[in-house]
């Protein structure tokens, strides 16, 4: 059964692994839609209709966090870096349950 069970957790550890070449897009960091105000006093964004949207994906840069401009080509491509990012923490958490789970096995193991 023991067997078996490890089997099948290698098995998924192994596929898990292998989904992490496909991230190569990921981008570690949050979005933000920003609508902005311009300096010319008559225009119409004073009156309630701002200038954008305007992406940006904020991340940290030594220790400080910097946004950076996302031109609207490229927002479908960012999206999917920051969805990519959060499929490998998923990842990396269910890596880390079946780790642990093997090592609980093999300690068992070696008190029989």
């Amino acid at each position: 059964m023991q067997d078996k069970k490890r089997k099948k957790l290698l098995e998924e550890r192994s596929a898990l692994l292998s989904e992490l070449s496909g991230l190569q897009n990921l981008l570690h960091g949050s979005w933000v839609k920003r609508y902005t105000t311009c300096a010319r006093s008559d225009c119409h964004c004073h009156t309630g209709e701002r200038h954008g949207p305007r992406y940006y994906v904020v991340v940290n840069e030594g220790g400080r966090q910097k946004q950076k401009y996302v031109p609207k080509s490229q927002v479908e491509a960012a999206f999917r870096g920051i969805e990519q990012h959060k499929w490998l923490l998923e990842i990396v958490e269910r890596i880390t349950h079946i780790n642990l789970i093997l090592m609980r096995m093999e300690a068992l193991e070696e008190h029989q």
